[in-house]
């Protein structure tokens, strides 16, 4: 279902950026992601195998606009760390892995867009595979953003002993919250600074086979993860169902950071808006707004929550509902966060890109 937005006459549209088959370490191939995202109601997915871009794979499966990307690191690194989403590349990038600002630099030049996976990972004390993969070198310039919660990072958090994973594994969605403290500080810092970063959201899907005793139920299949934390665009017109016309869009939305974060399993998000107004002058998420007497916010929710309006990181306003409204004169980065009740917690459900007011 395809859902225009109140702010322009835009499209929203549901992807996630961040999955891996056979030729990493997933355990489905391209069209079978594809086939999964198609089951749980998204329009795009971008596998991201790490350190390999598979050619010959991108293209419309049963309806999901399937891209591929890469995800890059140095193998050589112990521990491991520095993991950079790499998108709208046409070849492997990998061999700048070891030297961060160089990668950028690359992908940069060829009208790339890079994003800084599960940047504050922590590790499980359960098993070395579940060590911390976390971004460090924070002195580099040049990224798109950064994937602003991973499910599979946040899951990771919760199996800290035998009975926790356990749990955790049989109903996931009493633990999973939100993104990471440590990853919204570190986003609201960088805004601070002034400078543009896109967040979005992603499975990190890798369908790993885990089995719960005689029962023999794999959990964590792609397409349960695709009904939890996704990334919602805002694209200029409706998917053609054409390759060539649609990847660029899909990419230009995402580079502007046309859109939000969404934990879809606690409520379905499309709908959600976020604008500013100021005189005449309109902008909507990853946009900028040059002021012109007062500022006036408003988002909208499909479902009722706790709307919180942030300014480079301190909370302004905060309301229970379907809607905020906000005025305001100071120039900064503004976002939303909502939050929602949903098995028996306040849990994170939308987390919107900013609006940078000037």
């Amino acid at each position: 279902m395809l859902l225009y937005n109140r702010a322009r006459l835009m499209v929203e549209i549901i992807a996630n950026l961040h999955a891996h088959t056979p030729y990493s370490d997933g355990h489905a191939y391209h069209h079978e992601i594809a086939q999964a995202a198609a089951r749980a109601g998204i329009q795009v997915v971008v596998v991201t195998d790490h350190n390999v871009l598979v050619g010959g794979k991108e293209g419309y499966v049963d309806g999901v606009l399937l891209l591929v990307g890469e995800e890059i690191h140095d193998p050589r690194r112990r521990p491991q760390a520095n993991h950079c989403l790499v998108f709208n590349v046409d070849q492997e990038m990998c061999r700048w892995a070891s030297h961060p600002q160089r990668l950028l630099d690359e992908v940069n030049k060829r009208a790339g867009l890079s994003f800084l996976a599960h940047p504050c990972d922590e590790a499980s004390p359960l098993d070395i595979d579940l060590s911390a993969i976390p971004w460090l070198d924070w002195d580099v310039r040049g990224f798109t953003g950064i994937e602003l919660w991973n499910y599979m990072s946040e899951f990771k958090t919760y199996v800290k002993n035998v009975p926790t994973a356990l749990l955790a594994i049989l109903f996931p969605s009493l633990f999973i919250r939100g993104p990471s403290k440590a990853t919204l500080r570190r986003w609201d810092a960088l805004l601070a600074e002034g400078r543009r970063v896109a967040a979005i959201g992603n499975a990190d899907a890798h369908g790993t086979p885990i089995r719960l005793g005689l029962l023999a139920k794999p959990v964590f299949d792609y397409a349960y993860l695709f009904r939890c934390v996704n990334t919602h665009l805002l694209i200029e017109r409706p998917l053609s169902g054409e390759l060539e016309k649609d990847k660029p869009m899909v990419y230009q939305a995402l580079r502007e950071g046309r859109g939000f974060v969404a934990y879809d399993l606690a409520g379905a998000a499309r709908g959600f808006s976020f604008t500013a107004r100021s005189g005449a002058a309109q902008a909507e998420m990853g946009g900028q707004l040059q002021r012109h007497g007062a500022v006036r916010f408003a988002v909208r929710c499909p479902r009722s929550g706790l709307i919180a309006l942030l300014r480079n990181g301190q909370r302004v306003a905060l309301r229970f509902g379907k809607a905020l409204n906000h005025l305001s004169s100071e120039p900064g980065a503004y976002r939303v966060e909502v939050y929602r009740f949903f098995r028996g917690w306040l849990r994170g459900w939308i987390y919107s890109n900013p609006i940078y007011v000037t």
